[in-house]
């Protein structure tokens, strides 16, 4: 009898190493969090965090990221545990990642281009994958020297998505026109999208706004009963979506745009600026927050600065703190709740969007924001 043997075919699960350096400006409990949330940008590209590594400093190591001893103790683990990359908490530059890569001798990623990795696994449409493309070329042009490697290799996995797999990009040339073409044709949908918006003349506009993953998709759901992609993930929505909502006689717009997160790559803030116009020309601002998060005030803060820096920061804004649903300590919620009304002229509601009631609690605010825009 012929033995027929099998061969596994499942894609292998790349595994990731952590690496962050806390400077006196960053507390323990940031280091942490951040760290946490570069884990969880991970885990959405489908890889396995495994370990994290940190080092205090007084700034980021010129040559390597990390000190001497620190970078033998990740080269040590990765030998061990044969991993398959390692992803630094902060934008890497060129001459970094070329040195990190001779010392590590596996694939090196930095926040920005896990984030990038991300936005291209989640691009749906012409405009979304036109951003992301054009950011991708942005951040890759003055790292080409690293991309050289990869090629040769022909890597997959994490990272690896999009423009830098394409040999012809790796020219400079080739890129410098391919970045000038993406421009164009970004220039062409912002017309196209400032026509569409020109023809809302007359109709009141609210715009959706928040830290990624607080529930502006499942709350735009809730208020315009459409179905608009909520996933438990980071950047599930890319695109703004705009629906038509009546409410109680008040005819409105409602917008969701994609989610703010701290150490956004400025290719992308820059890149999706067209997308944000739905922020700066709205009549006033939704900002979910999620209220079940340890850190949801500097979150608040990572995007009142985001507002700040594409100029929507002046605008009418009804905070709606979401997921209450997720607080174990009643006696911390009213806390809360009262300390917030207290210190903060924003007006302010308490819901969660798992618990249907609160889908009128929302609506009577919005028709009060609306009101007040008259």
């Amino acid at each position: 009898m012929i033995k027929t043997k099998l061969y596994d075919t499942t894609a292998k699960q790349e595994t990731a190493v952590l690496v962050a350096v806390q400077t006196p400006e960053q507390s323990d409990i940031q280091t942490v969090e951040y760290l946490e949330e570069l884990a969880f940008l991970i885990e959405t590209c489908g890889a396995k965090p495994l370990k994290k590594f940190t080092q205090k400093l007084q700034k980021i190591h010129p040559r390597t990221y990390v000190g001497e001893g620190r970078l033998a103790d990740i080269v040590s683990y990765i030998n061990q545990e044969e991993a398959d990359m390692v992803v630094f908490d902060d934008e890497l530059t060129p001459s970094q990642i070329r040195n990190l890569e001779q010392e590590i001798k596996v694939k090196i990623l930095d926040r920005s281009n896990l984030i990038l990795d991300i936005f291209a696994r989640n691009a749906r449409t012409s405009q979304a994958k036109t951003q992301v493309e054009l950011a991708q070329n942005q951040y890759m042009l003055p790292r080409l020297t690293r991309m050289w490697t990869h090629l040769q290799k022909q890597k997959g996995g994490v990272g690896m998505r999009g423009p830098g797999e394409r040999e012809i990009e790796t020219d400079r040339r080739v890129i410098r026109d391919r970045i000038s073409l993406l421009k164009d044709k970004l220039e062409d949908i912002d017309r196209i999208n400032i026509g569409q918006r020109k023809n809302r003349t007359g109709v009141k506009r609210l715009a959706l706004v928040g830290y990624t993953n607080v529930g502006k998709s499942s709350i735009m759901n809730m208020v315009s009963k459409s179905e608009v992609l909520a996933e438990n993930k980071l950047f599930a929505t890319l695109d703004a979506t705009v629906r038509k909502v009546y409410i109680d006689g008040h005819n409105f717009l409602l917008s969701d745009t994609v989610g703010f997160i701290r150490k956004l790559p400025h290719q992308l803030v820059e890149c999706f600026k067209s997308t944000l116009d739905e922020v700066r020309e709205a009549d006033a601002l939704l900002h979910v927050v999620d209220v079940s998060h340890k850190n949801f005030e500097e979150q608040i803060d990572v995007v009142n600065q985001t507002l700040v820096d594409i100029g929507a920061a002046d605008k009418p804004t009804l905070m709606v703190f979401n997921k209450t649903d997720l607080i174990e300590e009643p006696e911390i919620f009213e806390n809360l709740k009262s300390t917030w009304m207290a210190k903060k002229n924003n007006p302010a509601i308490f819901v969660s969007v798992l618990n249907k009631a609160d889908a009128a609690k929302i609506k009577e605010a919005i028709v009060k924001v609306l009101e007040g825009l008259k």
